[in-house]
């Protein structure tokens, strides 16, 4: 049996420890999921960072993205290079405000995609 000294062991138990939260926030970390986009609104701000981390809007066209996601509440501007999706109110102790997902076109491509607090 190989003898750990006390130092190897304080670092393999933190090892350990890193290793199972990390599985721990990945397993409870929630995924993009079309149909409960659709169908619960009110807790899209779950799935509004996977859209973001996985790129899975990136050259996106704007048919493309309403397919996805279904209709924004809004498009911006005259010539609609910006899209608005309602994400619903994170659970928070101090900012309780709605977000949204704005997603940028340009020449009918999306090219940033960003949370920010409806104002």
């Amino acid at each position: 049996m190989i003898k750990l000294k006390r130092n190897d062991k304080i670092g393999l138990v933190f090892f350990l420890a890193f290793i199972i939260s990390m599985s721990l926030v990945w397993l409870f970390e929630e995924r993009f999921d079309q149909e409960q986009w659709r169908s619960n609104p009110g807790k899209r701000y779950k799935m509004a960072k996977n859209i973001i981390e996985q790129d899975l809007l990136d050259n996106k066209s704007k048919e493309e993205v309403i397919q996805i996601l279904g209709e924004p509440v809004t498009a911006e501007f005259s010539d609609n290079n910006i899209l608005i999706y309602q994400l619903g109110t994170p659970p928070s102790f101090f900012d309780e405000e709605p977000q949204e997902l704005i997603i940028v076109l340009k020449d009918s491509k999306v090219i940033h995609v960003s949370v920010n607090q409806e104002e």
